[in-house]
């Protein structure tokens, strides 16, 4: 059946909110498309799809009961939901550049391909305050591969003393960056820097270092859904085992971190190349609740023992 026969079928026959959101899960479930950059069923992303075409909000259902899954629509409604389905379904384009919205530790945040659609569990980390590496309120944070400033913005948020520099390499990621500085209004104290990983922060001290970097390893990235690859390869990509920017992170931290300073890296499924990449530098496993893997936590004494004894 060719898209215009859905298409049209769609606007002709079908009458509510819930007959869009079935009609969407059919589609989806028969395009068999990935999920797992916002939602993790086809039911969500249908419910969020056409919620977003319908200019209501995504909670709205939570607020109303399921009451108003019976409002019908009209046809150019209906039109508009059928021609968001057919695109996520054509294109393979993730839903939240198609929203041009992604939520991350409970805030909105606008994306687009310029940046990853933010979905760390670094969220958990910040959510707790970094319960057991930092003690006290931090005054100074980096944020490393800030990408659209998702980090960044929920650090200042849960340390609202702090200032927070928002690192990245592109340039139009950090235009992203600083359209959702300014839309939260913490342009007086997160500042986004273009820099190549620390080339450009000569001279500053950190109490804590986070980062989200590329770490996908070439046997993954050739590996990756369709989906990924509307995402920038910059920031995904990290060599033969995902592990090539921590290398210089590890590096170079030190001299960028208070004597009492922690480093957080993300590194994903390259986890297992850690061990070999680092033999005997000590991090700290993070243990998530809310899911999720492959994040460490590490000193800048452990990192100056590492380096010292590498130099022996």
């Amino acid at each position: 059946m060719t898209d215009k026969i859905y298409l049209d079928e769609a606007i002709q026959d079908l009458h509510t909110i819930l007959d869009m959101v079935r009609w969407a899960v059919s589609r989806f479930n028969d395009a068999h498309l990935y999920y797992g950059h916002g939602t993790d069923n086809s039911w969500d992303e249908a419910v969020c799809l056409t919620m977003f075409a319908l200019h209501l909000p995504q909670d709205l259902t939570a607020r109303t009961g399921d009451g108003l899954f019976a409002a019908r629509l009209t046809a150019s409604e209906k039109e508009k939901v059928a021609d968001l389905v057919l695109k996520r379904v054509q294109t393979r384009m993730p839903l939240p550049y198609i929203t041009h919205e992604a939520w991350f530790c409970d805030l909105p945040f606008y994306v687009d391909e310029r940046v990853l659609i933010p979905r760390s569990p670094i969220a958990e980390l910040i959510k707790n305050r970094f319960d057991g590496y930092i003690h006290g309120e931090p005054s100074a944070i980096l944020d490393m591969c800030t990408g659209g400033g998702c980090i960044a913005i929920a650090l200042a948020r849960t340390f609202e003393e702090a200032q927070v520099d928002a690192v990245d390499i592109s340039h139009d990621a950090l235009e992203v960056a600083d359209f959702n500085i300014q839309e939260h209004g913490l342009g007086h104290r997160v500042f986004p820097i273009h820099s190549d990983l620390f080339t450009s922060l000569e001279g500053q001290q950190y109490d804590l270092i986070v980062s989200n970097p590329p770490y996908v390893d070439d046997e993954d990235m050739s590996d990756l859904p369709d989906e990924y690859q509307h995402e920038p390869e910059l920031a995904l990509a990290a060599g033969e085992d995902g592990l090539d920017l921590v290398e210089i992170m590890v590096q170079q931290a030190p001299g960028y971190l208070k004597d009492n300073g922690w480093m957080i890296v993300e590194v994903g499924n390259s986890e297992v190349h850690m061990a070999e990449r680092f033999p005997g530098l000590e991090v700290e496993w993070v243990t998530l609740k809310q899911g999720g893997h492959g994040i460490f936590a590490v000193s800048k004494s452990a990192l100056t023992q590492y380096l010292n004894g590498k130099g022996e």
